[in-house]
């Protein structure tokens, strides 16, 4: 296929509050009798664990965000 790529729907933007990185480990204290250490996977608030935010709407409507 030859000429320009076609059009595609605009990126979804990186959280601004985490980066990108919307699952974390977060350890919960001291090793356990078995050596292992306990840890929960805590998602990010505002993205809920996706990353991404959904576009603004000035970017739907050709607009500068």
């Amino acid at each position: 296929m030859t000429g320009s790529a076609p059009a595609t729907a605009a990126s979804p933007r990186i959280c601004p509050n985490c980066d990108g990185f919307a699952t974390v480990a977060v350890s919960s204290g001291d090793r356990d009798a078995s050596g292992r250490l306990p840890t929960l996977a805590v998602d990010c608030s505002a993205c809920h664990g996706a990353g991404t935010l959904p576009a603004s709407a000035a970017q739907f409507a050709g607009g500068r965000a």
